[in-house]
């Protein structure tokens, strides 16, 4: 990609502009906008019970209520971990490109994506450390290295678009559910008021990348794209099922309740659910082929 290739977009310059305007109007300061209460009530949905893993199945129907609400508390820190842990490779790659001659025009949003990213980090670990004692690690498998050429920061940027788009749906939800803590809304909704603009950017920076990456590519590196961003769909609905949060919330056998869930009949369910605008919007690009997970 090219600067070149950034002015001959009207429609993401328009965007950037547009959105650094947004950035600037509706600043927050973070660290004064929540209030932290030394605890939160235990008998509680930490999590839209409708977003947890185990909805909707017959491993629900084994756990008592004090454990589903359990559930909840740790998957709703698991789901804040994530965020830390996707937050943190999305800085780095952003920072690699900003102010580089292939994302100049980019470089004046990349500052105000960079610093609102750095915000959200704080507040979700705060969160966890607050309120689950820990940040959860993430669990293997998201490792893959992005192939180097011409298709690096196409997948470098599809990722952090799957990425936003995951958390997006919780937050959107979760933000609005008066059965959560106020706190817990809170965060919801300000971390979507904030990925809105960055979806939108994603979706045109993503659009023009593939653009100019499919005008010379062969179908065999076409394919491979396709395979690689499927396999990361995967791997990103599966870290919602954790291990380690059954473990927490007191329920046995924490890795066999993970493969009864992902083999389980509400697994494509609640994946399309999570994908529903995502997928979608990558089939009809053509980034992924056919729409069917790897």
């Amino acid at each position: 990609m090219t600067d070149a290739l950034l002015a001959e977009s009207p429609r993401l310059k328009g965007i950037l502009d547009r959105l650094s305007s947004m950035s600037i109007e509706d600043y927050y300061n973070p660290y004064k906008m929540f209030e932290w209460p030394d605890t939160l009530p235990q008998r509680m949905w930490w999590m839209s019970p409708e977003l947890t893993t185990t909805y909707g199945t017959e491993v629900a129907e084994e756990l008592t209520e004090d454990q589903l609400y359990a559930l909840s508390k740790y998957e709703s820190v698991n789901f804040y971990s994530l965020n830390v842990h996707g937050i943190r490779e999305l800085l780095i790659e952003v920072t690699h490109r900003i102010h580089t001659d292939d994302f100049a025009q980019a470089s004046e949003f990349f500052h105000h994506f960079i610093g609102e990213e750095n915000e959200h980090m704080w507040f979700f670990a705060e969160f966890c450390q607050r309120y689950g004692g820990k940040i959860y690690k993430q669990l293997r498998g998201g490792a893959e290295t992005v192939p180097p050429g011409d298709a690096a920061s196409l997948l470098v940027f599809a990722r952090i678009l799957v990425f936003e788009e995951l958390v997006d749906h919780f937050n959107l939800r979760m933000g609005a559910d008066e059965r959560l803590h106020e706190t817990i809304r809170g965060i919801n909704r300000i971390h979507h008021q904030d990925e809105s603009r960055h979806i939108a950017f994603g979706r045109e920076l993503v659009k023009v990348l593939f653009e100019s990456f499919a005008a010379r590519a062969t179908q065999d590196e076409l394919t491979q794209v396709s395979d690689y961003l499927k396999r990361y769909l995967t791997y990103s609905f599966e870290t919602l099922y954790n291990p380690q949060v059954y473990k927490d919330a007191g329920i046995a056998k924490p890795l066999e309740i993970r493969r009864r869930l992902l083999e389980g009949p509400r697994r494509r369910e609640f994946e399309a659910q999570v994908f529903r605008k995502t997928l979608p919007y990558l089939t009809k690009l053509g980034l992924v082929q056919d729409g069917v997970a790897a």
